[in-house]
């Protein structure tokens, strides 16, 4: 019997979703590696379970397309929004998340940031607001946590930011025990920041909804920005609004592609 899925995409960051709330699918790192090989495989930079939840309108599971599972995914959780449809509550490993959707944007509420040294985690204590570590040019990043962990560097030129050299290293750093999200950002304006983001797991990516809020909340803790501000990305636009004490909101557009039929026991 075929197994049922949807392909979406949050600003060129493409998911697999798997809707498992009638029928559970098994999934373990080894499967979703399969999955996401753009080659023999379906092709993802993250694969959403959908499940049924006790306290939400549904639980969604994030795995990376190197098949690790992590807490919290932005621009999956908007193509979740959309694809359920309506207001609906979300259970995820980071936190319940509330969203609302209306055409083809969906905003979430993805919670309150976390600035804490053992809440990133970072291996030992260090004012978050700018670490004293640096790789190259990339200097004193800001630390959040939103779900997942971010390291976020303000520099001149996002572009001009060799970001595949620096990532990886960044990333396995042993100074972020659960590896870390890496985001090269510049000021814009007032209210609108360019970034770039490694995603942990994944490598170069056109589009990170985390990596926006996470860069937002660290310029306007700076005062570098206000809000709400427009964070642009390869993929395209994120509008985040966050005030001290407050949710995080997320707001931007998830495009459904297609839907496919497999057998999920030819993956592992």
């Amino acid at each position: 019997m075929a197994d049922r899925f949807h392909k979406m995409h949050g600003l060129g960051n493409d998911f697999v979703l798997i809707d498992a709330r009638e029928a559970p699918v098994a999934m373990t790192a080894a499967r979703a590696r399969a999955i996401a090989d753009r080659r023999t495989g379906i092709g993802f930079d993250q694969l959403i379970l959908i499940e049924p939840s006790e306290t939400a309108d549904a639980k969604l599971r994030f795995f990376n397309a190197d098949g690790s599972e992590v807490g919290a995914c932005g621009n999956g959780t908007r193509a979740a929004a959309l694809f359920i449809g309506g207001d609906a509550t979300l259970e995820t490993d980071g936190g319940l998340l509330l969203a609302s959707t209306e055409g083809g944007l969906a905003s979430v509420n993805m919670g309150q940031p976390r600035f804490d040294w053992d809440a990133i985690p970072l291996a030992y204590p260090m004012d978050t607001r700018a670490l004293p570590l640096g790789w190259g040019e990339l200097e004193n990043p800001a630390a959040v946590n939103v779900g997942n962990p971010h390291a976020i560097f303000f520099v001149p030129d996002t572009d001009a930011v060799p970001l595949d050299d620096f990532g990886g290293d960044i990333e396995h750093d042993p100074v972020f025990p659960e590896r870390v999200n890496v985001n090269v950002a510049s000021i814009a304006s007032p209210t609108h920041i360019r970034l770039r983001v490694w995603e942990r797991g994944v490598g170069l990516t056109r589009a990170c909804g985390t990596g926006a809020c996470a860069t937002a909340v660290a310029a306007i803790r700076a005062r570098l920005v206000q809000s709400p501000v427009t964070v642009s990305q390869p993929g395209g636009d994120l509008t985040i609004d966050w005030a001290e004490g407050d949710p995080i909101t997320m707001t931007g557009p998830a495009t459904y592609l297609y839907a496919g039929e497999t057998d999920w026991s030819r993956f592992g």
